[in-house]
């Protein structure tokens, strides 16, 4: 009997310790989804105030998250600001700040022939581990579906399945591509970008059903209350009603599974909208993205957060959360976890070459103000970007803008630039009034100018120097 009882004893012991380390080491390793949609500002979301779309499942998911208000794209457009998430490093430090410098569609032999840029990959950005690495060394499963393009070429154990729908077709890796996949309860980190929403897709869906009350959609003011610009806007918040289903089945699986309340779920957009003015903006339309994120728990639900946050912040935050150490060479800031850094005052946000039009901006911004730097004074913002005349409304405004038919705040894109760009956010948050000239800013304008210069020498900003130099040198591989 005292055998029998000493034998209980130990068992319930080495129980009690079995569980207690296995709750310990849940809590220190907690899972993590990211769903990640495209072509997305802020202005288009309920839980941002536009009630245009009726988007059920993303707005449950925000009833039970803590909603970030001040999360910038590092770029305004895909592969560059894909390169800072992957990395937790400035495009503009690592050669992956031009649009697109590396093509992850193998079959491609040229990028943009008109100006003599190849294919390349920058090692400066290879030779850094993507932060999923320090995830896997920490006994994370990682999988990633449907993008592959980071400006640059990854190494092979950046994921454990990495999967783009288009070239996925042997061995099933694209439904693969999920937590499913793991071995028993191993932690993963999942992440699911939906295609639905991206800028193609305003006029591939041209046809299609509206799924919206039209009359509900006012265009922004730097746009005109014009039956094509509405019809296409129409045609996005459709989209988004298609994207929110999936979202929905995303989240219905994890409850499925009985993950949805342990894990940290992060849902937020690549760059801004997919209109003029939005991708491939320096402007708020173009780099402010809506950011939820639901805690274990639903811990923290319903809180708004003003931060200044950039997508190099995404790389340090993942990897506090999961308990990994954060590289010191890494640019941005963890926002969530122990042991938080002090919050930035100015947030930098850049733009250079898209596909064929060689460009360079630079914006520094804090919670009232912006500054804007333009190096190419010979254009507008208005670039001429091939891909981007297959949508109805850059057509129309560019007629509209010929015909002498816009108004002044209309028309502002499509003039040449000025050198500096200083606007007041709280009182003009489309950024329509450049303020540049006013004596009552002067101090702050040269206070912005003097951080903007230092962030650019601190962080190498290999913006000032040729691509083709950049090619050249020997830490690009072609």
């Amino acid at each position: 009997m005292n055998c029998l009882k000493s034998l209980f004893i130990k068992n319930f012991a080495f129980i009690f310790i079995f569980i207690f380390f296995s709750c310990d080491i849940n809590e220190e390793k907690p899972n993590i989804i990211w769903i990640v949609c495209e072509d997305q500002s802020t202005d288009f979301f309920p839980f941002y105030g536009d009630n245009t779309a009726q988007l059920p499942n993303l707005e449950m998911l925000a009833k039970e998250s803590v909603i970030y208000t001040n999360m910038h794209a590092t770029t305004p457009v895909c592969a560059p600001a894909r390169s800072s998430i992957i990395t937790g490093m400035y495009p503009t430090s690592i050669g992956t700040h031009n649009m697109r410098a590396y093509s992850y569609d193998l079959g491609k032999k040229e990028n943009q022939p008109q100006i003599n840029i190849p294919i390349y990959s920058s090692r400066i950005a290879e030779n850094i581990p993507p932060f999923t690495e320090y995830m896997r060394d920490q006994g994370y499963f990682c999988t990633n579906r449907d993008k592959m393009d980071y400006n640059f070429k990854i190494s092979e154990n950046t994921w454990d399945i990495n999967c783009h729908q288009r070239m996925c077709s042997k061995d099933n890796l694209y439904d693969r591509a999920h937590w499913k996949s793991r071995n028993g309860n191993q932690p993963f980190f999942s992440v699911f970008n939906l295609p639905q929403t991206h800028e193609s897709k305003i006029w591939q869906h041209n046809k299609n059903d509206i799924l919206v009350d039209i009359k509900k959609i006012s265009p922004p003011p730097y746009f005109p209350n014009d039956s094509v610009i509405i019809k296409d806007m129409a045609i996005n918040y459709s989209n988004l009603t298609l994207m929110d289903e999936k979202v929905g089945e995303i989240i219905n699986q994890l409850k499925k599974d009985e993950l949805y309340e342990d894990s940290y779920i992060f849902f937020y957009s690549d760059h801004g909208g997919p209109f003029p003015r939005h991708k491939r903006a320096i402007y708020e339309s173009g780099t402010k993205v809506p950011l939820l994120v639901k805690f274990p728990k639903s811990k923290n639900a319903g809180k708004i957060d003003n931060s200044l946050l950039s997508f190099v912040d995404f790389a340090p935050t993942v990897l506090n959360i999961s308990g990994s150490k954060i590289p010191d060479y890494i640019q941005g800031k963890a926002f969530i976890g122990k042991n938080l850094p002090k919050k930035r005052n100015f947030l930098i946000t850049t733009s250079d070459r898209f596909d064929g039009q060689i460009d360079r901006v630079r914006a520094i911004q804090n919670h009232d103000f912006k500054l804007i730097k333009n190096y190419n004074l010979n254009t507008s913002h208005n670039l001429d970007v091939k891909y981007r005349k297959n949508m109805p409304m850059m057509r129309r405004l560019n007629n509209l803008f010929e015909k002498n038919q816009l108004n002044n705040e209309q028309e502002r894109w499509f003039l040449p630039r000025e050198e500096y760009e200083f606007y007041d956010l709280k009182n003009d948050p489309y950024e329509l009034k450049n303020i540049v000239e006013n004596e009552k800013y002067a101090k702050l304008i040269e206070e912005f100018k003097f951080e903007l210069n230092k962030w650019i020498k601190l962080t190498n900003d290999l913006g000032e120097k040729s691509e083709y130099d950049i090619i050249k040198e020997s830490n690009i591989r072609n």
